[in-house]
């Protein structure tokens, strides 16, 4: 048999369709390890692609605090004082206009309107209207934008959660961190592009997929932080192994897998040997990092006591500065416990007291440091919450179902408005009235504030681009300085 012949035969299919990609995976290797293709100190990380950033960028960096569970904005920012001499009237059907009810108040013979119980004031220069349960957020009002008219298609946690980090509803599709780290790559070769932290050990279950690349190659992926041991898994050296015997492992781990390679062409090779190499060099850089004993103690005054304790959401606004001031593309914060479908001026409380001064702790620091002009902050949950009562209503307790109509999420530094409010919703917090910014709109103008065109951005998969946006979104004009 003619030996050409004779070696197709036996090719996988996964071989025939590396070689013919005419050696990709060679080419991302040699991206992602410049020129010590075996490994090595001197390994690269992934630099960003030739194209991105489009224009100038307002953000060098991202640190999105999404708050699991969806916030009530009725009770925090969406101040409507004219509700109160609507206390236990039913929900006029000219507002509710046939929108659909979640399961859990499909069923209830009435929908009794409940004015917020907590009490609301204007804040800084803007005057912006704050309730008494975000007292330190109030005092960095100047620095934001509120954007009053987000909304969402979907209406339950999950597929909601997932379009915001997705921009798709169905799982499968590359989180925004994985795009930002596909299109711009890293600014620091020892620590990831993309980490993700999760505080808060109650609420809706959280899963990888929601800092996972999808369908992009897997080094844009989020490294996850753990609030327990190693901070990332398989850190430390195995036992009875020390530094250097892993280098020469890793060394001829790396030989290895290049030969197999450039026999195969398959380029999530290449993502292998290159996350091994940011592993070994992770080894230093990151308990350098999550040590914060260096910090001094007016620190942690601005953060709160709780910032000294790993896993608690203080302590990972804190992390979240040190990893953007080393260089860390996209940092995402992950609090659950929002989900307040009863009980809520209690437990909507004790979520204020948790997250409350760290998140303006992290506003003053990023802004002492120099640092909030070119980092996007980003605040803000899945939907938001009924104006009629969930459950049983009392004097001083209620509860209120998901509302995906209509809801509020903050932005700050990198280029946005200061001291602005953008978009209204109707007397009740019910419908928008004017200025709506959809999911897509809001993910357009993350990656805008960072120089990226959303349409640009893009990754052939079964036989079309993809993007962030998928076929929609438009920056919103109005909330850029």
């Amino acid at each position: 048999m003619d030996p050409i012949m004779e070696q197709r035969r036996h090719l996988t299919r996964r071989q025939l369709f590396g070689r013919t990609a005419g050696g990709m995976g060679a080419a991302a290797l040699a991206s992602l390890v410049g020129n010590s293709a075996a490994g090595g100190s001197e390994a690269q990380s992934l630099s960003r692609r030739a194209e991105f950033p489009n224009f100038a960028p307002r953000a060098r960096r991202v640190i999105y605090l999404f708050q699991s569970g969806a916030p009530s904005q009725l009770d925090l920012f969406d101040y409507k004082p004219q509700l109160a001499a609507r206390h236990r009237e039913e929900l006029p059907e000219s507002i509710r206009k046939g929108q659909r009810l979640t399961g859990m108040t499909a069923s209830q013979p009435s929908f009794p309107v409940v004015p917020s119980i907590f009490k609301f004031a204007q804040h800084g220069q803007s005057g912006a209207w704050v309730s008494d349960l975000l007292p330190y957020t109030a005092q960095v009002v100047d620095k934001m934008c509120f954007i009053k008219s987000m909304y969402t298609e979907a209406i339950n946690h999950d597929p909601a959660i997932t379009f915001f980090q997705t921009g798709a509803q169905l799982a499968g599709r590359p989180s925004a961190g994985a795009w930002v780290s596909y299109g711009l790559g890293t600014e620091n070769d020892n620590l990831p592009a993309f980490v993700a932290m999760v505080s808060s050990r109650t609420g809706q279950p959280l899963y990888d997929r929601l800092w996972g690349s999808g369908f992009l190659p897997t080094q844009y992926q989020g490294v996850k932080f753990r609030s327990a041991g190693d901070p990332v898994l398989y850190l430390s050296d195995p036992p009875g192994m020390g530094g250097a015997a892993r280098r020469r492992f890793l060394d001829d781990l790396a030989k290895l897998n290049q030969i197999k390679l450039e026999e195969v062409g398959d380029s999530e090779i290449a993502t292998r040997i290159a996350q091994y190499e940011l592993a070994y060099r992770m080894q230093s850089s990151v308990p350098e990092l999550t040590d914060v004993s260096d910090e001094p103690q007016s620190t942690f005054d601005l953060y709160g006591a709780d910032a000294q304790e790993p896993g608690t959401y203080a302590y990972n606004c804190l992390l979240a500065r040190r990893l953007s001031e080393r260089g860390v593309r996209f940092v995402q914060l992950f609090h659950r416990g929002w989900d307040q479908h009863k009980k809520l001026p209690n437990d909507l409380a004790r979520q204020c007291r948790a997250t409350d001064q760290a998140t303006a702790g992290l506003i003053r620091d990023l802004d002492q440091r120099g640092l909030l002009d070119d980092t996007l902050v980003i605040w803000g949950g899945e939907f938001g919450r009924t104006v009629y009562c969930q459950g049983r209503l009392a004097a001083d307790d209620y509860g209120r179902d998901h509302h995906p109509r209509c809801f509020t999420v903050w932005m700050a530094g990198g280029g946005i408005k200061a001291g602005h409010s953008y978009g209204e919703t109707d007397d009740y917090s019910y419908n928008i009235a004017r200025d709506p910014v959809h999911v897509h709109d809001l993910n357009a103008t993350i990656l805008y504030s960072l120089g990226i065109n959303h349409e640009n951005l893009t990754y052939h998969f079964q036989g079309r681009d993809h993007r962030l946006t998928d076929v929609h979104g438009n920056v919103v004009d109005g909330v850029l300085g």
